[in-house]
């Protein structure tokens, strides 16, 4: 038999997918958003792009990320 998981109800929920530059980060968040506003819910989206054009794989500099705040009611 097996085991049921525990549902948990939110009010809000911020995603932020990181990775190094050409991981697909930005396509990662761009689908999450249009996939969350398919459901109807209200969504704040904050790409994040590297300062570096090439950066080092693995650096900081070279981190990129895609950050997606949503709600079933409206966000500030």
């Amino acid at each position: 038999m097996a085991k049921t998981k525990p549902v948990e109800q939110l009010e809000r929920v911020v995603i932020r997918f990181a990775g190094d530059s050409g991981d697909g980060m930005q396509l990662t968040g761009d689908r999450f958003t249009s996939e969350t506003a398919v459901f109807g819910n209200d969504l704040a989206t904050l790409p994040d792009f590297p300062a570096e054009i090439r950066a080092p794989a693995g650096s900081l500099p070279g981190v990129s990320g895609f950050q997606v705040h949503f709600a079933d009611h409206d966000i500030l």
